[in-house]
């Protein structure tokens, strides 16, 4: 008879696309929503600057787990429709990293030093022009480290949509261990799994921050 830790690995393997998928997307999406919130946050524009303000606190003062179930049962009650949860589950994933994205993007382009602003304005570039071609390319540089740091976050966040029947590592560790009781041979691959991503990301991102250090 084949081991435990050999016999979930088809069920890890299905549940890890999903997490990945989720994840990915959702950062995408999210990484859209973040930059206009970021930008809004340093906007001009009181409305704008307000707007952008309740996103990221509301976000970022509730429990991600409290999110999920508001987009997948709540939003689905208000719209009147059913939402997939594999839909909702990239939508928690876009809107909660969003609100960190979100202080991300706003402190690297608050970090850009104000003389390139300047600059800018020198060469007769319009506000958004300078933004655009002499702020963003810098801004997008620093960003690198923090969001490989969310997108660790992130991942080990769908952890949590096994409560919405998501396919991902831990509900597929849950589906085989419900019917084996080999829990803690599933669990521990679950974590192999994960540990598998992470431990890589975050060497990558070591290194990354100290090649930028040096050309900095």
């Amino acid at each position: 008879m084949d081991s435990p830790y050999i016999e979930v690995l088809p069920f890890l393997l299905r549940g890890l696309v999903w997490t990945l998928l989720i994840t990915i997307t959702g950062l995408v999406v999210g990484f859209g929503l973040g930059a206009v919130a970021g930008l809004g946050r340093i906007a001009r524009n009181r409305l704008v600057r307000g707007l952008a303000t309740v996103y990221v606190e509301v976000i970022r003062g509730t429990p991600i787990l409290a999110q999920i179930l508001f987009v997948y049962f709540g939003l689905s009650d208000l719209l009147g429709i059913n939402i997939p949860n594999i839909v909702a589950a990239i939508l928690a994933i876009a809107v909660n990293a969003g609100a960190y994205i979100a202080e991300i993007v706003r402190g690297a382009v608050q970090s850009i030093d104000d003389g390139q602003r300047e600059a800018g304005r020198t060469l007769g570039l319009s506000h958004v022009q300078t933004m655009r071609y002499v702020i963003w390319p810098q801004a997008l540089r620093r960003m690198i480290p923090p969001l490989g740091n969310q997108f660790i976050i992130s991942l080990k966040d769908t952890s949590l949509f096994s409560v919405i029947a998501v396919g991902e590592l831990i509900f597929e560790a849950k589906q085989y261990y419900s019917t084996t009781f080999a829990a803690f041979e599933a669990l521990t691959m679950a974590c192999v799994f994960y540990l598998m991503i992470t431990i890589p990301t975050s060497v990558f991102l070591r290194r990354m921050e100290r090649r930028m250090e040096g050309v900095a």
